[in-house]
């Protein structure tokens, strides 16, 4: 039997478009909106998406800052995550529940 050669599933190569990346971060923060390690994990995939030195050079941060701080064990300000949500070209929308 012929093995089955798989890939590493990653996100970011196929946030290709604004409304991709807009759909993206809605879905993170519907299903796991009270998780922030999750939507930190989710801007850090569409940060690099988008480019990590090119989001961290807009929102004033080294690069290395931005992969810790939108990494699984990072823990940003909210802040940073504003500076990456300006850098990124978005804005946050509050919807009643």
């Amino acid at each position: 039997m012929a093995k089955t050669k798989t890939y590493k599933w990653d996100s970011a190569k196929h946030l290709k478009t604004e409304q991709d990346i807009a759909t993206y971060l809605t879905l993170a923060f519907e299903e796991y909106g009270d998780d922030p390690v999750f939507i930190a994990k989710a801007f850090g995939t569409v940060a690099r998406a988008r480019g990590m030195s090119k989001i961290a050079r807009k929102a004033g941060l080294s690069r290395e800052s931005l992969y810790r701080a939108l990494s699984s064990e990072g823990n940003p300000e909210f802040a940073t995550m504003l500076k990456v949500t300006h850098a990124l070209g978005l804005k946050l929308h509050a919807i009643p529940v």
